[in-house]
């Protein structure tokens, strides 16, 4: 490991542009309360991958990029990415040999967690939320991880990105 050289990261960097897009690309209304948390399914994908090369620091980055785009509390998303990161490099191992349904399972607490971190500053600032929907992204981003997973592996292993 000490003698190899990283490869192809701007397909890591390219995969989290698309995330960022597609967390802002416009959608119905009813569509909008669901959609997932792309850019934390990113990050976790790429954490459990390859972890020496993605972590708390691009986390951190991605989620004031997050900010700057949605035009949110700067930190909000950063503070919220970074918990993810903290918590999916604390479970990395598990999560690695863990079957995708696991990792679903796993990540709907992670996520919900960051959700729940999101909430807590919103109500900070007043912008409270009206409805429990600001959680509904959580259980869909559950169930669209396994095909996230599954399509991230397969651009990585046809790109070589090590």
């Amino acid at each position: 490991m000490v003698g190899l050289r990283p490869r192809n990261a701007w397909v890591i960097w390219f995969s989290f542009a698309l995330a960022l897009l597609l967390s802002v690309v416009p959608v119905p209304d009813f569509m909008d309360t669901a959609r997932p948390l792309w850019l934390a399914m990113f990050v976790t994908y790429w954490m459990l991958a390859l972890p020496h090369r993605v972590g708390m620091t691009s986390a951190w980055l991605l989620g004031l990029a997050a900010d700057v785009l949605y035009g949110s509390l700067l930190g909000q998303n950063a503070l919220a990415l970074s918990l993810i990161a903290f918590l999916v490099l604390t479970l990395q191992q598990r999560l690695r040999v863990a079957p995708l349904w696991n990792q679903s399972l796993v990540l709907l607490i992670v996520f919900g967690l960051a959700q729940l971190v999101q909430l807590w500053l919103n109500v900070l600032v007043g912008n409270r939320p009206s409805t429990l929907l600001f959680l509904l992204p959580v259980p869909i981003s559950a169930l669209c991880w396994p095909w996230v997973s599954v399509l991230l592996r397969r651009i990585r292993l046809r790109y070589g990105v090590t």
